[in-house]
C-alpha cells in the first residue's frame, strides 16, 4: 500500500477536508473494508500526538476491492488546533495511517499543529470508497 493526501477538498469553519488515498502497490488484489486508523505524529517513526481520528459513520461501510495499481479514498477532516483555546499546540510532521484490518502503518508527511490533549479531537475519517 502507498498512502497520499489530496487536499483540494477545501475547508470550512476552521476545518480542512482532504482525501486520504490508499493505492494497491502490490501484485495481488487487496481489500479496504471500513476505516483507517489515523493520528497526527511527530515523524515517520514517532508516537501519536493527541487523539486519533474519530470515525464518521454517516455513510455505510463498503467492501472496496482494489486491483493492483488501483486506489480507494476516504475523507479526512482536520480541524485547526487554534480553534481550541485549551489546546497545547505541538508540531506534528504528518499523519500515521493504519489501513483497515492492518497492523502496519504508513506515514504521510504533512506538517500540522496537533493538540497534546487527547480530549480534543482534531481528526475525523470516513469509511473507504472506490475511486
Amino acid at each position: 500500500m502507498k498512502a497520499s493526501l489530496d487536499a483540494r477538498g477545501g475547508g470550512a469553519a476552521g476545518s480542512v477536508y482532504m482525501q486520504l488515498i490508499l493505492k494497491n502497490s502490490g501484485a495481488e488484489p487487496c481489500r479496504l473494508l471500513g476505516f483507517a486508523g489515523v493520528s497526527l505524529t511527530a515523524g515517520a517513526s514517532g508516537t501519536p500526538i493527541g487523539a486519533p481520528a474519530t470515525r464518521d459513520d454517516s455513510a455505510p461501510v463498503a467492501n472496496v476491492l482494489l486491483a493492483p495499481g488501483k486506489s480507494g479514498k476516504a475523507t479526512l477532516r482536520y480541524t485547526q488546533a487554534g480553534n481550541y483555546p485549551s489546546c497545547t499546540r505541538t508540531p506534528a510532521a504528518g499523519f500515521r495511517v493504519y489501513p483497515p484490518e492492518d497492523t502496519a502503518s504508513l506515514f504521510i508527511a504533512a506538517p500540522k499543529d496537533a493538540c497534546s490533549e487527547s480530549a480534543i479531537k482534531l481528526l475525523t475519517i470516513s469509511a473507504f470508497t472506490a475511486m
